[in-house]
């Protein structure tokens, strides 16, 4: 009996020398849980398989609340959300964002049109989970209200429409700083006219410029859409591009400087960008009036009264 008891011992031993190494083999990393919910808090919990239980990491506030767990590869988180009744499971790669059984998030961008002698809306659908850090950066942007008064700069029908420099030099050149990590591609996702992207100008610099895919575009240009790793799409348009807002902003400026006469972006961030050089050399320029979740507008008037 003393011997089996023994050899137990010491098999149980090896097995926790085993289990050991082999945690210490696999990748340590950083994670960052970022809950983009309108209303709902998360509590997170990591997945201890080898107890089965479960560990209280934290509570996460919506619009944006996030929390940065150390952990390892292969992981498994887990929360629920009492709107959709059940638990999730998952094991996040580096940057995680949490909706439940929420596929996308509604952004309603109130645009001027022909020269802004008239006005519209399009909606945006964003989807997190094509791109993470992308779309929770942009949702961030849009509920800090950077996108408010923003010029619609260069606007090339065929090809794209892009915007992103804020109105106040201040904040442009605080956010212009922030740059974020690319996103890993999500299962290859082809563009098409009416997606939405980040404008960058080499690996890891998406700060805040974003570029919509006109309609008409080729599909040779679709295809080299994404060709570049700061390219990830994270939202499209909602309803029919054809006939959105998108094609009665003014274009006939072309594009930007070497290929067209249009605003030049370098001078726009420039102090007099917006005082003096926009309204001067390019006094026909749309503008978006206003940025907002949609989901988050009554909440925010009832917390008002």
């Amino acid at each position: 009996m003393a011997g089996a008891f023994l050899l137990c011992s010491v098999l149980s031993f090896l097995c926790a020398i085993a289990r050991a190494v082999a945690n210490e083999q696999q990748q340590r990393r950083q994670v960052t849980f970022v809950n983009e919910l309108p209303n709902a808090q998360i509590d997170l919990y990591w997945e201890n398989h080898e107890t089965g239980g479960r560990k209280f990491e934290g509570t996460i506030d919506p619009r944006g609340g996030f929390l940065r767990v150390d952990t390892y590869d292969g992981h498994e988180f887990s929360y629920d959300i009492e709107s959709d009744g059940e638990r999730h499971y998952f094991q996040p790669k580096g940057f995680a964002v949490l909706l439940g059984s929420t596929h996308c998030i509604q952004v309603r961008c109130d645009v001027t049109t022909y020269s802004r002698k008239s006005s519209d809306t399009f909606n945006i659908l964003v989807k997190p989970y094509w791109s993470p850090r992308g779309a929770s950066r942009f949702l961030e942007l849009v509920r800090s209200g950077y996108y408010d008064g923003v010029a619609l700069n260069r606007v090339v029908p065929g090809f794209l429409t892009q915007f992103g420099i804020a109105k106040d030099p201040t904040v442009r050149n605080h956010w212009g700083k922030l740059a974020i990590v690319d996103d890993l591609p999500f299962d290859d996702i082809p563009f098409q006219p009416g997606y939405l992207s980040y404008a960058g100008s080499g690996i890891d610099s998406r700060t805040t410029e974003i570029f919509i895919v006109m309609p008409g575009v080729g599909q040779e240009q679709l295809d080299y859409f994404g060709e570049n790793s700061w390219e990830t799409p994270f939202g499209l348009l909602e309803g029919n591009v054809e006939e959105s807002a998108l094609t009665k902003i003014y274009s006939g400026h072309g594009d930007m400087p070497p290929w067209g006469k249009g605003p030049e972006s370098s001078r726009i961030y420039d102090e007099d960008g917006y005082t003096t050089y926009l309204p001067n050399a390019f006094p026909l320029l749309d503008y978006i009036d206003r940025c907002y979740v949609v989901d988050e507008v009554d909440t925010d008037i009832e917390e008002e009264l």
